[in-house]
């Protein structure tokens, strides 16, 4: 039987039924007027949307406006997902939004040539959505699936982090109004959003009331994209800003597809030729009227530092920063926003941007800072005074001014973030020249005493202000930009400022030997002397008086904590200089330094100094201060930032020293800087070799005694963890076949040294080693007590 047509007026009469009974019902709804109009049926919990062009791009973003306040999890209030433009495209009865890809693109007026680019690489569509009713081109589509999905990946993070498997839970979830509001370049959305699941995670169980139910929220803004009067910047590799890349295939074949500019905000001089002006539209900052005070004044404070370097480029009061008005939402695209963040342990501050996808424009700057990040620095401050509590407990006001330093450029910090620049980890070796750094609290010893004075720098620094002139200088059209901001760039180098940033830093192999993180000076072997010297008089000053009365004796083994391991970072510095390169990010014709091998006297006197790391009479705990480490109280039982112990409840100093030295071997004996130090030998025979290396480690090692018997156990200890890291270089698949040969010649050399020895540490060393030989495939890690955490020190950006 053939199906029946309908006929045409039929079916007019049917959509004008349709739309009658849309205006009817949505005559009751709360309405919204801004850059879409939208309508809210409270009834059943529905948001529809009116679009009135079709084919019209805008910026969607989405966001957490409530998190879950685990830094292990990463689920924080006010963090920020992608940003992607995004259009509304009619296909049938239907909606589309479509995101297209901007990642390949052909800047041509050829309409077929950009066609044929389009169609070669992938669009998403984001939704589509059933059209309600068309009238006059405009039409209403109900948002609210699209709007209640799990944009931001809740539950793939959840499973991710370990803590369990998490769906979400529609009829938990609803519209949160409170935070829902419309303007006329933006609209903001918000939602609660509710998961259920099982509850396998321990950080979950620690920060939720129902770990099988976890409540969020999630933020949606449509925003209206900035015009086409913004001018992209040509990205540098030496300028120490963040690259904004995409593929232009309407490129003459003799020049490069890939295109890089620079991610800034908008900024212009209201006067061009005045040698210094006001900007037409200011940066403006707004920090989080949620934060507390003293904390509040010093982000202030800190964040301000940045109008310095906006003056030298002849700038008047281009970068400001406000409270941000009671009202306001942190999450408003129209706020550049520093947010005060709570989290149940301490864990990273970060710096991120909403940013046009199609120029690298900054629309939006947002600061997220942890809470507790200043009361590590407290601690640490709290660890190296001398008897801080001694005479009364509301001494604490140089703990807090240390802190509040800190603090202040960590705001500078994050901000710079913000503003479209990189971390510059080679900062601190030209006299802390960029807030861009990771920054060690500095002190000196004076009078025997250790001195707070100029633990952090203050003001912005000489390589922000080239990072600044990069990318926001005004330039006149009688100006060639190019060649104005290559002078920018030859400028900082004739003045000796370096540049180098996280892909060659943070590696614990091989890396520039210059730049490190949370690192001092400019010589780090140095420094690492001047630390550990710093570290054994706050360790002899070390006392019950760096609490205050009623505390228990378990806190006072957290305030040592940070002081033990107070050497840390600098051992991590001091050790990457050994078998270490320099290099600049150079290009063709800058005359800067390439690539070349540190100088065989720096690494050999870092070898030396790290050596000292290893040795039980620096590393152990004074065998005096024992007695302050009773077993932890009730009610204040061992945490992640506490002392390992394999001794139960009692407090483990040979773990401590076992921990503190296994740190220094992860780096010194790193497969990638063995294999360096194979090349580097082979190229000047002057160079440090590994088989000089591991031959001084053995020696500074094995072949230390002690007439102390503690000292001798803590000594056997680290002396098991070097046996550990030559087996591991023995074993190795990844380096070069030499390292092997060499880590294999020194354990039987050992292995024959203690087979004649008839204690019974020899017959481990010389047993552990015949094992090995004898079955090399099945080697595996020998675990130590982990190093309690440290990094960041008080909480810094990743």
């Amino acid at each position: 039987m053939r199906p029946q047509k309908i006929p045409l007026f039929l079916l007019l009469c049917i959509a004008l039924t349709a739309t009658a009974q849309f205006s009817k019902k949505s005559a009751s709804f709360q309405k919204f007027n801004g850059l879409f109009d939208f309508f809210y049926d409270d009834q059943n919990d529905k948001v529809y949307i009116a679009v009135n062009e079709l084919d019209k791009e805008f910026l969607y973003v989405y966001a957490l406006s409530n998190g879950i306040g685990s830094n292990d999890i990463g689920l924080d209030r006010g963090q920020l997902g992608n940003e992607q433009v995004v259009y509304f495209k009619k296909v049938g009865n239907k909606l589309l939004l479509i995101q297209p890809n901007l990642k390949y693109r052909a800047l041509t007026d050829n309409v077929l040539e950009k066609k044929s680019v389009a169609q070669a690489f992938a669009t998403a569509v984001l939704f589509g959505f059933k059209i309600e009713e068309e009238k006059n081109g405009r039409y209403i589509i109900d948002i609210t699936d699209f709007l209640m999905q799990d944009t931001h990946g809740v539950a793939n993070r959840l499973q991710q982090a370990k803590q369990g498997s998490f769906s979400l839970d529609t009829s938990k979830s609803a519209f949160n109004l409170e935070r829902t509001k419309a303007f006329p370049k933006n609209i903001e959305l918000d939602v609660i959003l509710t998961f259920k699941g099982d509850d396998k995670g321990v950080e979950l169980r620690s920060v939720a009331p129902n770990p099988s139910l976890i409540t969020v929220a999630q933020h949606h803004s449509f925003v209206e994209l900035p015009d086409a009067n913004f001018k992209k910047r040509i990205y540098d590799p030496r300028s120490g800003s963040y690259p904004f890349t995409y593929y232009d295939y309407a490129t003459p074949i003799q020049e490069s597809t890939l295109k890089q500019f620079i991610r800034r905000h908008r900024l212009e001089k209201k006067d061009p030729q005045a040698a210094i002006s006001e900007a037409i539209v200011p940066i403006v900052y707004y920090l989080d009227n949620g934060t507390p005070e003293p904390v509040r004044s010093a982000l202030l404070e800190g964040g301000k530092w940045w109008n310095q370097a906006f003056e030298a480029i002849g700038y008047k009061d281009a970068f400001q920063l406000k409270m941000l008005p009671a009202d306001a939402d942190p999450l408003d695209s129209r706020y550049n926003v520093i947010q005060w963040v709570h989290r149940s342990t301490r864990g990273w501050s970060y710096g991120s941007s909403i940013t046009d996808p199609r120029t690298g424009e900054i629309i939006k700057g947002h600061v997220s800072l942890g809470s507790l990040r200043i009361r590590q620095d407290f601690l640490i401050a709290q660890a190296l005074m001398d008897k801080p509590f001694e005479e009364r407990d509301d001494n604490y006001e140089p703990m807090l001014e240390l802190a509040l330093a800190r603090i202040r450029q960590l705001s500078a910090h994050e901000i710079g973030h913000t503003l479209g620049f990189a971390h510059n980890f080679a900062a601190s070796a030209n006299n802390n020249a960029s807030v861009m750094d990771y920054p060690h609290p500095q002190f000196s010893i004076k009078r025997r005493k250790i001195d707070f004075s100029e633990a952090y720098a203050k003001g912005i620094g000489a390589w922000d202000k080239v990072t600044v002139a990069y990318s926001y200088s005004d330039f006149t059209k009688d100006k060639n930009e190019h060649k104005e901001l290559n002078t920018i760039l030859k400028d900082a180098q004739e003045k000796g400022l370096r540049y180098i940033t996280d892909q060659d830093s943070r590696p614990k192999g091989i890396t520039n030997g210059l730049s490190h993180l949370w690192d001092n000076g400019a010589n780090a072997s140095e420094e690492l002397e001047k630390v550990l010297k710093v570290r054994a008089l706050a360790i002899d000053n070390f006392s019950v008086d760096n609490i205050k009365r009623g505390e228990t004796y378990s806190t006072l083994e957290d305030v040592f904590v940070p002081l033990y391991f107070f050497h840390r970072y600098q051992v991590e510095a001091a050790a990457k200089q050994i078998g270490g390169i320099d290099f600049n990010y150079a290009l063709k014709g800058d005359q800067q330094m390439v690539v070349e091998t540190l100088d065989s006297k720096i690494q050999k006197e870092a070898l030396k100094i790290v050596l000292k790391t290893l040795d039980a009479e620096v590393i152990a705990i004074p065998k005096e201060k024992l007695s302050l480490f009773p077993p932890r109280a009730f009610g204040n039982s061992r945490s992640r930032e506490s002392f390992k112990s394999k001794t139960g409840i009692a407090f483990d100093p040979i773990s401590a020293a076992e921990t503190a030295a296994d740190l220094t071997l992860e780096f010194l004996l790193h497969p990638e800087r063995a294999s360096k130090l194979i090349e580097q030998k082979s190229l000047d025979d002057k160079n440090l070799g590994l088989e000089d290396v591991l031959g001084q480690v053995i020696n500074a090692t094995f072949n230390t005694t002690n007439s102390d018997a503690y000292l001798t156990e803590v000594q056997k200890a680290i002396n098991y963890r070097v046996l550990y890291y030559l087996m591991n270089l023995a074993a190795n698949h990844e380096v070069h076949g030499q390292v092997n040969a060499i880590a294999r010649l020194k354990l039987n050399d050992l292995k024959r040294r203690y087979e004649k020895g008839s204690d019974a540490f020899s017959f481990e060393i010389a047993n552990r080693i015949i094992q090995f030989q004898e079955h090399p495939e099945i080697f595996k890690g020998i675990p130590v007590a982990e190093i309690p955490d440290g990094s960041p020190i008080g909480m810094a950006c990743y």
